[in-house]
């Protein structure tokens, strides 16, 4: 059982907070006043430990650990012989802590709770301890990107680093810690060789996307969307078609929003310091199926999960039938990587069956010649839409029969529904959801940067200036990002 959007711990610095704001200006100043390079390393370690420990001083010293382990095995694989046993011990090692650790934190009381149902349909009375256990921020996050660089360093691909520092840089960086994207060691480590020169037009992008990445954030999904979400999907009786419609369309556009703003956000805010990072969206609801659904939502999760689960499982290389298994193995870890939830599961599974119902079509929709023309790429825009709105309802619902219920008012299971969003509301959703689709149909085959550097100099001030203003003017609550709890 789960709820969205949590409420941030106490103490975490939020990036749509006037904290972070001031956190973030001090960074800065102080990383391009130093001239060392090695300085400005270690002004950026230690604010990043700040920022992490500020949530929960005990885990920032978890996320130092298990950095520290990663790091070493990292060398013993690199000073020994491809193949050797001894290597492939210090991989399992890593392995075993790494999803050890988010195992416990993030898995521990799910399983205690299905032992418990399943020892109990055997006829088996057993009451586990209740576990008090507190989620890391971001484990899930951290993790993964420390095992590219174990992973990567046993496969040969990449040389381990000498330098503890730059690799608990790498793990701890925090504009992407705690919520993506998840940045491979391959791509960042050689960025903490040597400094990008100080340049205004790089700065002043990072700044532009900090400023959309919080526009989407805050105004956009906390203030125009969560309501509507919340109201239908926290309703306990039978609901009006039209309702159901519209709190799933909500959530749709409200999690885009909310992760896609944090992406932008630490994308924006790595380029102000002279980094990059991998873009993590690519206008996902313009996807002409579901493979380019994959290709363009959470990149660095699917790309990751690809690489690193699918192609070793044998990918499609092993036939029709070991490839279907293989798409709903990475798509079942995907659902569980979200949540210790089996709605989470659900989600991820439907997600994969779509993908082989798709591959025995015949591959790609969006390879296909036929869906080439205008109408066709249009329609199968909207059904890949649709499809992909009906699995939201599992990743948002509290649990099964809350899914249930909403999808069955959304074929028009309850004629006599209630009906619970104002004509205010119904209109505010459908809006911003025409406004989104739109956007990302007339993007879907360019990037933001490209688009934006088209605008004349009046359209870019004048739309970061609406912008600015409409987060000035909201009054947000400090709602924490969705994917904090992942």
């Amino acid at each position: 059982m789960h709820c969205l959007p949590r409420p941030p711990a106490p103490h975490t610095v939020l990036f749509n907070s006037l904290t972070f704001v001031v956190f973030f200006a001090l960074v800065m100043l102080g990383f391009w006043t130093l001239k060392s390079w090695s300085a400005r390393k270690n002004l950026l370690l230690v604010a990043s430990y700040v920022f992490y420990g500020a949530w929960n001083p005990p885990f920032a010293l978890l996320l130092f650990l298990s950095s520290y382990l990663d790091f070493q095995l990292g060398l013993r694989m690199g000073a020994t012989q491809p193949g050797a046993l001894s290597r492939r011990g210090w991989l399992v090692l890593s392995l075993v802590v790494n999803l050890g650790l988010l195992g416990f934190f993030k898995y521990g009381n799910f399983f205690l709770e299905n032992t418990q149902w399943l020892l109990a349909q055997l006829g088996v009375m057993y009451q586990p301890p209740k576990l008090d256990i507190v989620l890391p921020v971001g484990i899930s996050f951290y993790t993964f990107q420390s095992l590219t660089y174990t992973l990567d360093v046993y496969r040969g691909t990449l040389k381990p680093t000498r330098s503890l520092r730059d690799f608990a840089f790498f793990v701890a960086f925090f504009p992407q810690l705690v919520a993506g994207p998840i940045v491979r060691a391959a791509d960042f480590l050689p960025q903490c060789d040597a400094p990008a020169p100080a340049r205004r037009d790089r700065i002043g992008w990072g700044l532009f996307l900090m400023t959309l990445g919080l526009f989407q954030k805050v105004v956009l999904a906390d203030t125009l969307l969560a309501s509507s979400a919340e109201s239908v999907f926290g309703h306990g009786g039978p609901l009006a078609a039209l309702d159901a419609w519209a709190g799933v369309l909500a959530f749709s556009a409200q999690i885009f929003f909310d992760f896609s703003g944090y992406s932008t956000c630490a994308i924006g805010a790595a380029l102000c310091l002279g980094f990059s990072l991998v873009d993590n969206f690519r206008f996902p609801y313009a996807a002409v199926g579901f493979s380019d659904f994959w290709r363009r939502w959470h990149i660095s999760l699917s790309s990751l999960l690809r690489d690193y689960v699918y192609i070793p499982l044998g990918g499609n290389r092993k036939g029709v039938s070991r490839s279907a298994i293989n798409v709903l193995i990475v798509m079942f870890i995907g659902g569980l990587w979200h949540g210790a939830a089996w709605t989470f599961v659900a989600w991820g599974v439907l997600h994969g069956i779509y993908l082989v119902i798709e591959r025995l079509l015949g591959g790609s929709l969006n390879e296909q010649r036929w869906s080439h023309s205008f109408l066709s790429k249009l329609l199968l825009v909207l059904a890949t839409y649709v499809a992909v709105c009906f699995t939201w309802v599992f990743f948002r619902a509290a649990d099964f029969p809350t899914a249930a219920r909403i999808i069955g008012a959304m074929v028009g299971r309850f004629p006599q529904g209630d009906a619970l969003l104002s004509t205010r509301e119904l209109l505010q959703v459908g809006g911003v959801t025409v406004a989104l689709l739109v956007a990302h149909w007339r993007l879907r085959d360019t990037s933001l940067e490209a688009a934006v550097t088209r605008w004349p100099a009046w359209l870019l001030t004048g739309v970061w200036t609406l912008m600015a203003g409409a987060l000035i003017l909201t009054q947000g609550q400090g709602n924490a990002f969705i994917y904090f709890q992942f």
